[in-house]
């Protein structure tokens, strides 16, 4: 009889990791501490965003420092629609807004892949620092552009004044809105796990190591980079809506260049390119925000010493020194 297929090490890490992520907030429901299953949602947010960077960053090679954008759009998108809603207020051209969170979320990856198309086909014209810094540059537009909108509170920000609803589902709950989080971060996944296995995949991470033999075998590198770009923007903008969400508050600051780099953060302390690289990173970030912002105010000083450490001595990142070299497919 051939020998039944096993599971590999990182496979193994990877269930564990989301058995974990799910298991505490149900231990934090049954235990009535509702502030630790609004730490797991925070953590599950910012994985989803992260994981909508690493379709561009970890498979692409895309160094995107402007994907906070996307992800205060999506936290504007949010806001806006509840808002009026809230206040029966039409939008532009008669249109009501909306406290239904699917409609909230297709807005949302609409609006995102509208503005990341012609933002990716103007940066993905230039490599390297250059893309780094034409990504930055369109954030800081969409972020000033929010900070003087008196409209939706300017730098103040906007108030959301009730939780948004999911059909069936009281989100009003924090368990409930957890699990909606937690259902759309596995499905996240799941997409990432399709794209890298999939030709798109391969093709992308052809593009990352060599575009001109790439586009030897007949494959625009452009074409394959731009819809991964588009793609991440949409992810990055439905964690977006959550964030607003689960804050009941949108700011600039969603917007701001510091966001972008947390993701980016959340990447590498996880391990680029990685199924769960984000998970582990969010986990291991919001772990360490905690456990060091409650002693002291100055807890970024050892964050940037853990990455320091991460960039230097463990370049697979978290899952790399947990589950070993990657084995993808």
């Amino acid at each position: 009889m051939p020998p039944k297929p096993r599971l590999s090490r990182e496979t193994v890490v990877n269930i564990l990791l989301a058995l974990m992520l799910l298991a505490f907030p149900l231990g934090a429901s049954a235990m009535g501490e509702t502030f630790y299953i609004t730490l797991a949602t925070r953590i599950v947010v910012l994985a989803l965003a992260a994981v909508g960077l690493n379709i561009a960053l970890g498979l692409g090679g895309l160094v995107s420092f402007g994907h906070a954008a996307f992800f205060g759009l999506g936290g504007y998108v949010a806001g806006i629609l509840s808002t009026h809603a809230f206040n029966a207020e039409p939008l532009l051209f008669g249109i009501e807004g909306t406290t239904s969170m699917p409609v909230i979320w297709l807005v949302a990856v609409m609006i995102c892949g509208i503005i990341a198309l012609p933002i990716g086909a103007i940066s993905l014209r230039t490599t390297g620092v250059y893309f780094i810094m034409i990504t930055l540059a369109f954030a800081q537009m969409i972020y000033f552009f929010a900070v003087s909108w008196p409209a939706y509170g300017g730098e103040d920000g906007l108030s959301i004044y009730v939780r948004n609803e999911f059909p069936g589902v009281n989100t009003a709950q924090p368990l409930s809105f957890f699990l909606i989080c937690y259902v759309l971060l596995m499905l996240a996944l799941g997409l990432f796990w399709l794209l890298r296995g999939a030709r798109f995949g391969a093709a992308l991470e052809a593009g990352r190591q060599n575009a001109t033999r790439l586009a030897a075998v007949g494959i625009a590198p452009f074409n394959i980079r731009l819809v991964a770009f588009v793609v991440s923007a949409m992810m990055t903008g439905i964690a977006g809506a959550l964030f607003a969400d689960l804050n009941k508050f949108v700011s600039p600051s969603m917007l701001s260049w510091h966001m972008s780099g947390e993701l980016i953060v959340l990447i590498i302390l996880g391990g680029k390119a990685r199924l769960f690289g984000p998970v582990a990173g969010a986990m291991l970030y919001v772990l360490i925000e905690y456990a060091l912002g409650g002693i002291t105010e100055h807890w970024q000083f050892f964050l940037g010493l853990i990455l320091l450490c991460v960039v230097l001595f463990a370049r697979g990142g978290l899952l790399g020194l947990l589950a070993g070299k990657a084995r993808h497919g």
